[in-house]
C-alpha cells in the first residue's frame, strides 16, 4: 500500500495569464489588453517576465461588477 500523496492539487492563489484568461471566460490576448488598457486588478509580478493574477481577487472584481484598475484600487483602499 502506498501511502504517498502522488497528485497532490491544492488550489492556486495566483494563476497565469492564461490561467487566468480561462477563469474570466476569455482569451490571453484579451486579458493582455484589458490589462493594458487598466480595466482589470494589477498582476502580481514574481519577477520581470512573470506575471501571476490573484484568483481571490479576479473572483472578488468579477463579483463587484468588473470595474475598471483605478475604481478597483479605490474600493479596496476603503475597506
Amino acid at each position: 500500500m502506498n501511502t504517498t500523496q502522488t497528485s497532490i492539487n491544492p488550489e492556486k492563489l495566483a494563476v497565469t495569464a492564461k490561467d487566468a484568461a480561462a477563469l474570466l471566460g476569455i482569451c490571453r490576448a484579451q486579458l493582455y489588453k484589458l490589462d493594458a488598457l487598466g480595466k482589470i486588478p494589477l498582476p502580481v509580478r514574481l519577477g520581470t517576465r512573470a506575471p501571476r493574477w490573484r484568483v481571490d481577487e479576479l473572483r472578488a472584481w468579477l463579483a463587484a461588477g468588473c470595474p475598471d484598475r483605478a475604481t478597483w484600487q479605490c474600493g479596496k483602499a476603503a475597506q
